[in-house]
């Protein structure tokens, strides 16, 4: 659907979603900004993966949803592969790093730090989504690949330290 055919509040939905209430709109590294915006959602969602791991997968199954809808609605509005305004999907991205990390703020800020490494050098397969997949999955799955490696990677640290 082009983007002018979308209702005025649509728009505006889609857009505030996608670029995280504006946060997109920072004038240098929006994409590290939509990342620290996803921050203090890590500990309650760790809580939440252990008292109630059914809820969990639903709220990030949920979480992952909204932004690959937002994220190609945005594409669309805003023209352009994964336009820089959009960072929902750093949002999804650090989510899936915090599935595997417990509810510190050391363990967070290491995942952070990996999760932003791996979305900039995009390690296969989030190289191959980024270039050949379009619309909201292409814009999101990269995020989603870069946030497990970050997790994974930052688990494997904190055992071995």
């Amino acid at each position: 659907m082009p983007a002018s055919l979308y209702g005025t509040r649509v728009r505006t939905l889609v857009l505030a979603v996608a670029t995280v209430g504006g946060v997109g709109s920072a004038p240098i590294a929006p994409g590290t900004f939509g990342s620290l915006v996803a921050m203090p959602l890590l500990p309650p969602l760790a809580a939440l993966r252990t008292a109630a791991p059914l809820a969990y997968a639903v709220v990030v199954a949920a979480l992952v949803v909204v932004a690959v809808w937002s994220a190609g609605r945005a594409e669309e509005i805003l023209g352009g592969h994964d336009h820089s305004r959009i960072v929902i999907d750093e949002v999804a991205g650090m989510v899936a790093t915090g599935m595997f990390l417990p509810a510190t703020w050391g363990a967070i800020g290491v995942g952070f730090v990996l999760f932003r490494l791996f979305d900039v050098v995009k390690p296969f397969p989030a190289g191959f989504i980024d270039g050949r997949v379009e619309g909201g999955f292409g814009v999101v799955g990269d995020d989603l690949v870069a946030g497990v490696y970050a997790g994974a990677l930052t688990w494997l640290l904190l055992r071995l330290l």
